[in-house]
């Protein structure tokens, strides 16, 4: 993608949803893009709705904030619940759809993508399904580079996550047909 993408990545805390927009983040810097990366979530943190943002651009950021998402990632479905009303029209919406039941009726491009159930499955720990649901991001919407995604997951996981985070990563790429 070019210009400018605004990304949703939401779920509860402990799905790893800041690690993934960080990573995101990271991720289109090291591809010579502009980048603002923000986060919120509950006071308990795990358990609780958690969502991080990432608006990547060719230009100058002057906000901060994602007004309408071009990508909303949702790990849940209280997550989508919540943002999908923040998704632009034709925007991309891509859902864990071991973890989502029930999606409206949209106009925008859908990728149902069993993170969830493939993280438990092929790695042995829902654990990953974050990186699972970033590599179908990278390879549905293009806006950032398989190497420069793996190079931030090298940089942003301790060694002992590396492998099993490029993995999952991995798994998503070839999860996703477009």
């Amino acid at each position: 993608m070019r210009g400018r993408t605004e990304v949703i990545i939401a779920g509860l805390g402990g799905q790893g949803v800041v690690l993934a927009g960080k990573i995101l983040g990271r991720a289109a810097v090291y591809d010579g893009k502009r980048v603002v990366q923000t986060q919120s979530y509950g006071a308990e943190a795990r358990g609780s709705a958690a969502k991080g943002e990432v608006i990547i651009s060719d230009e100058r950021i002057g906000f901060p904030m994602v007004r309408k998402c071009d990508v909303l990632v949702a790990m849940n479905q209280n997550a989508l619940d919540k943002y999908l009303s923040d998704l632009k029209e034709d925007g991309t919406l891509l859902v864990d759809q071991s973890m989502v039941g029930e999606i409206p009726k949209i106009k925008a491009r859908v990728f149902m993508v069993p993170a969830t159930k493939m993280a438990e499955t092929k790695l042995g720990s829902k654990i990953c399904a974050n990186m699972i649901m970033l590599g179908a991001l990278t390879k549905a919407t293009g806006v950032t580079s398989q190497e420069a995604v793996e190079k931030a997951i090298t940089e942003s996981v301790s060694e002992e996550a590396r492998k099993v985070n490029i993995k999952g990563f991995r798994i998503g790429l070839e999860l996703v047909k477009k």
